[in-house]
């Protein structure tokens, strides 16, 4: 299914997509050479520390201690091109020559009317004059050099074309199989054909898959790799002849994987896992396809607000029904993470655009809570994350947690617990209940009793005074406790939360004694009178619903206790319309309406 959808993306983009044998790749510096082979000039195609896209022929993955043997076709990294070591040292001027070496001879060995074409002739030109000396002598080659496996390709002087774009060069890699990649062994078979499992027609099979390295994977990681083994063998078909995918299928699939796990717009990397999307065909009304990245990244600084455009779009696609729902408008998302020497998928998830937009849009609602002015609307999957996360960084995230919660998203299913018990761990730690993870921990209970509690009570996005829960409650009379600690000393630097939170919300009995005690001491300093009445009738309306102050609070309660604690705090923030007096009323202004 993942493969036939990777080709049905590649014939519904083909026009836009590099053709068979060939790659996009980024090409930092550009020799350029004449017709008789003599070094012109090295241009340098960077825009700051980013070089020029080209399509080139496709490269092919190289590992292990031959792997000096394996070039590619008129362009790869210093070492092949010009016989440049990356160091001083003899190891690795002796390994630049042999790879130098291997890469004239894999141009020599192209047939004679590929050979007898300008460009080629001109880089063997190039060679027999022994120019690399030249290019090294170069304004730009200091730069160049700096670059560890800076990429290099030939053009003719006069020429827009880089000579591995020329007619001859894309039709030879056209007609190329890859059986000029396999060992002679494997040459013997490599002329077998059987029914593609996934077009259905009868072609020759591809022996061997091309590699599609995603981050953090070797570089000739594959999604699609067979073991030639008797225990993955049968029928007596060997490696790929047990699962026969024809050259053509495999060379579309492999090229729409290379593209969509290169792409800025169909691409998401959360941890180590490369997370793509694409569309069965793009909707007029609603693109799916073009916003997914926003509701899981953070907005770019140079356009902050194109993560709340396209939360915006969906909740007017919802609303005003313009979500295609039809057969042929279904949406893919495949995550994949790197695993040795092969790709590992992570999850795999395929549905209606219809389906895929309104489970998103629930994600949004269950995250809403009140929070500042100042605040982006929507809170991003990035952002959720690293709040679990030691110094908010995404490396520190738990392995599998990022695919879990996509999962719970895209399949409306309940929020891992792992989320919750990462949300609580650092939020003990650091005694700090932000926005992020009071949303958290209401989103994980909302959707997990609307799945297996139907009758329980939903947590609100703002202040619940009806809420008798008494973890929830004792949160807020913490955070009360708190506010009148910071009105009776002004600017201080450290409050209850830092010292008695982890206590507070674990073991209460053993701290809100003391705490009451220390609130008279506080009231006593407020100079207003209509303060202090305020703040002693929010404190009974809290304590009325508590009978006496638990030993212990369950992890459930715990979250509930920064739930009611998040609420208190943001209620302090927010302008009141109606106020029991004047006095209160000036005070509570004074504070203003933000954090």
């Amino acid at each position: 299914m993942i493969l036939q959808a990777l080709y049905e993306y590649y014939q519904r983009r083909k026009d836009e997509l590099p053709p068979n044998g060939f790659e996009l790749k980024e090409i930092k510096f550009i020799i350029v050479i004449d017709r008789d082979g003599n070094f012109i000039d090295l241009v340098d195609t960077r825009e700051g520390k980013k070089g020029r896209q080209f399509l080139l022929p496709k490269s092919i993955g190289r590992s292990g201690a031959n792997s000096w043997q394996t070039t590619f076709l008129l362009w790869d990294h210093y070492g092949y091109v010009l016989g440049h070591p990356k160091s001083d040292d003899e190891k690795s001027k002796t390994m630049a020559k042999k790879q130098n070496e291997m890469f004239r001879k894999k141009i020599e060995a192209l047939p004679e009317e590929v050979k007898a074409d300008t460009g080629v002739k001109a880089i063997l030109s190039f060679y027999d004059e022994a120019q690399e000396e030249s290019v090294k002598e170069h304004s730009n080659w200091e730069a160049c050099a700096k670059i560890p496996g800076c990429n290099l390709t030939f053009r003719l002087d006069g020429e827009e074309t880089l000579i591995p774009n020329r007619n001859a060069i894309v039709h030879f890699q056209n007609t190329v199989d890859d059986s000029t990649e396999t060992s002679i062994d494997e040459q013997a078979d490599a002329h077998v054909t059987a029914q593609c499992l996934i077009t259905g027609e009868r072609d020759l099979i591809a022996r061997l898959h091309t590699a599609t390295p995603i981050l953090n994977s070797k570089s000739n990681a594959k999604i699609v790799a067979f073991q030639k083994n008797s225990g993955f063998d049968s029928y007596g078909k060997e490696q790929a002849f047990n699962a026969p995918i024809s050259r053509k299928a495999e060379a579309n699939y492999t090229t729409a994987l290379r593209h969509l796990t290169t792409s800025p717009t169909n691409r998401v990397i959360i941890g180590d896992d490369t997370i793509i999307f694409w569309s069965q065909q793009r909707s007029q009304e609603f693109d799916l396809e073009s916003n997914f990245a926003w509701y899981i990244n953070d907005a770019p600084k140079d356009d902050p607000d194109r993560g709340i455009q396209a939360v915006k779009s969906l909740y007017e696609a919802v609303q005003f029904a313009r979500l295609p729902g039809g057969s042929e408008d279904r949406f893919y998302v495949l995550a994949l993470s790197p695993n040795a020497a092969r790709i590992a998928v992570r999850f795999w998830r395929t549905g209606m655009i219809k389906e895929f937009a309104e489970h998103i849009l629930q994600h949004f609602e269950d995250f809403r809570i009140v929070h500042g002015p100042n605040e982006p609307e929507h809170l991003s999957l990035y952002r959720i994350l690293t709040s679990t996360a030691l110094q908010f960084k995404m490396e520190n995230v738990p392995p599998n947690l990022a695919g879990a919660v996509i999962s719970s998203i895209i399949d409306a299913t309940p929020y891992p617990t792992t989320l919750l018990q990462q949300c609580i761990r650092r939020i003990r730690a650091e005694q700090n209940v932000t926005r992020a993870r009071a949303a958290i921990l209401k989103a994980y209970f909302n959707r997990f009793n609307k799945i297996h509690n139907p009758s329980n009570k939903e947590i609100t996005m703002a202040l619940d005074p009806q809420n008798v829960n008494p973890g929830y409650r004792l949160g807020r009379l913490f955070s009360v406790l708190e506010k009148i600690q910071e009105d009776a000393n002004p600017g201080i630097n450290a409050t209850i939360r830092d010292r008695f939170y982890g206590a507070a919300s674990t073991s209460p009995v053993t701290v809100f004694s003391q705490l009451l005690k220390l609130k008279n001491h506080h009231l006593a300093k407020l100079s207003s009178q209509g303060r202090k009445v305020y703040f002693e009738k929010l404190i009974g309306e809290i304590t009325n619903a508590l009978d006496t102050f638990p030993a212990n609070l369950t992890l459930n309660e715990q979250a509930l206790f920064s739930i009611g604690y998040y609420h208190q705090r943001q209620d302090f923030f927010t302008r009141k319309n109606t106020l029991n007096d004047n006095e209160t009323s000036t005070s509570t202004n004074q504070e203003g309406a933000t954090q």
